[in-house]
C-alpha cells in the first residue's frame, strides 16, 4: 500500500510491565476507510495496544505513526484531538447526565477541544445520537439505557470527538444475536458516512470475520498472523491459538462470504 494511503502505522511496539511483556514487537498498518479486526485469546495483549495508541501507556520500544506524524508517547488528550477516539471496553458513562449530554462531552472535549461553542457541541452530538439510533433518548439520563444502549452512547460519544480513526474495543460484548447484527450495521453505516478508520477488537468470531477488511491476530503479545478473514480462519497457527476446530473456523468464514 502506498504513504497517501496509510492512517496508521504500528512499528515494532513493545510494552513491558514488569517481567510480563504485553506487547511484543507488534507491527502492521491500517489504511484509511479500512476496517481491521484485532483478535486474540484473553490476555494477548489487544488493549494494552489500543492503550499504546491513544496515549495511555508509553511503549519501551516501538513508535507510532498517525497521519504521517510520530505520537508515541504524546498525551491522550492531545492523541484525540489530532483525531483518534476510542470506546471502552465496559461502558462508563456519565449516568447523572442525559444521554444528549453524555454525547457533548465527545464534542467539548475531542479533536477541536476549546474551539467549539456549546450550541455547536449540542449539534455534533445530536447528530452522532442520530447516526447510533439514539437521538430519540437524548433527554434520558444515561443510567436509565439497557446495555446496547450505552455501547451505542459509547459510540456515539466518541463520534462526537469527530475522529479519522475510530478504536472500538469489544463494542458487541454482551449482546444478543439480533443487537449484534444492529451494532454491526450501525457501525458500518458511520465508517461510510464519517469516512472513518477503524480498529476493532472482539470475541464475536462471526461478526469480526463479517465486518473486517482485514485481522491482525495477537497471542501472548505477539503477532502470528495479519491477513483478510478467509485467510485468517484457515491459519494453522491461528486455529491452534484461538479459533479451536477448524470446522469451527471455516464455517465464520463461509458466513461472511454468503452474506
Amino acid at each position: 500500500m502506498s504513504s497517501s494511503d496509510v492512517i496508521l502505522i504500528v512499528d515494532n511496539v513493545t510494552k513491558r510491565f514488569g517481567g510480563l511483556v504485553a506487547n511484543s514487537r507488534v507491527s502492521f498498518q491500517l489504511k484509511r476507510g479500512e476496517i481491521l479486526g484485532l483478535i486474540g485469546p484473553n490476555g494477548a495483549g489487544k488493549t494494552t495496544l489500543f492503550n499504546v495508541i491513544t496515549g495511555v501507556y508509553k511503549p519501551d520500544e516501538g513508535k507510532v505513526i498517525f497521519k504521517g506524524e510520530d505520537i508515541t508517547g504524546k498525551p491522550p488528550h492531545e492523541i484525540t484531538r489530532k483525531g483518534i477516539a476510542k470506546t471502552h471496553q465496559i461502558v462508563k458513562p456519565f449516568n447523572d447526565m442525559t444521554v444528549l449530554e453524555n454525547a457533548m462531552v465527545g464534542a467539548l472535549f475531542g479533536k477541536r477541544a476549546r474551539q467549539v461553542a456549546m450550541e455547536e457541541a449540542r449539534e455534533i452530538a445530536m447528530d452522532s445520537l442520530k447516526l447510533v439510533g439514539l437521538d430519540a433518548f437524548s433527554d434520558e439520563f444515561a443510567a436509565k439505557l439497557n446495555l446496547h444502549q450505552k455501547k451505542m452512547l459509547e459510540l456515539a460519544r466518541a463520534l462526537s470527538a469527530e475522529p479519522d480513526l475510530l478504536l472500538l474495543d469489544e463494542v458487541l460484548a454482551g449482546l444478543n444475536p439480533k443487537e449484534i447484527e444492529e451494532s454491526l450495521e450501525i457501525i458500518r453505516k458511520v465508517k461510510d458516512e464519517r469516512n472513518l478508520s477503524v480498529i476493532m477488537i472482539e470475541h464475536v468470531m462471526h461478526a469480526v470475520m463479517n465486518i473486517s477488511d482485514r485481522i491482525v491476530v495477537l497471542h501472548y503479545g505477539r503477532k502470528i498472523a495479519e491477513g483478510i478473514p478467509e485467510e485468517i480462519a484457515n491459519n494453522p497457527e491461528v486455529i491452534t491459538a484461538y479459533l479451536g476446530e477448524p470446522e469451527l473456523a471455516l464455517k465464520f468464514v463461509k458466513r461472511r462470504v454468503t452474506k
